[in-house]
């Protein structure tokens, strides 16, 4: 069983990172504590044992750190998901908005089948378009998106909504 209060005083805050005005949620502090980042991600798993998850699907690029584990607890094949130009082989590729412009995710092609059921794992759920982008790559592959697991939400900026009605589970929400 995870401490949340003891989890969530092991992320720390860095005021004006990566520009002034932002409060950026550290992890380095959690991931430096085998037990800790052992409990979180067990954690982020439990939720979907028993979910029939195939596929991990995890984020660029702290999502890796998450998924991998994740994957491993739920017997699922591991996929990263990366920004453009980082996969070696044929990949499916999504665009979404940005508050200040746009970006891309990239996906093997190959990586999900339509038989495939998917949880999306990453580190920090904000405004959900990197989320709401893996998701659609997923479907775009015919496969099913069985939930998203985060280790923090960032209530206040309402990404959750953007996942609507898919399941979304975050161990420490702002």
């Amino acid at each position: 069983m995870i401490d949340i209060k003891l989890l969530r005083s092991a992320v720390r805050d860095v005021p004006d990172f990566p520009k002034p005005g932002i409060i950026f949620k550290d992890i380095t502090p959690v991931l430096l504590d085998a037990e800790l980042f052992g409990m979180a991600t067990e954690a982020m798993a439990a939720p979907f044992a028993g979910a029939g998850v195939t596929r991990v699907v995890a984020v660029e690029s702290r999502g890796f750190l998450f998924g991998a584990p994740i994957a491993l607890r739920l017997g699922a094949g591991l996929v990263p998901v990366r920004k453009p130009g980082k996969l070696p082989s044929a990949h499916e590729r999504v665009q979404y908005d940005l508050e200040y412009g746009t970006d891309a995710l990239e996906m093997h092609s190959d990586a999900i089948t339509a038989r495939d059921r998917v949880l999306i794992v990453d580190d920090v759920l904000a405004t959900g378009g990197t989320a709401q982008a893996a998701g659609r790559l997923v479907r775009n592959q015919g496969a099913e998106v069985a939930g998203f697991s985060f280790l923090i939400e960032l209530g206040f900026l309402s990404g959750r909504e953007r996942l609507d009605p898919l399941r979304v589970e975050a161990l420490i929400r702002y």
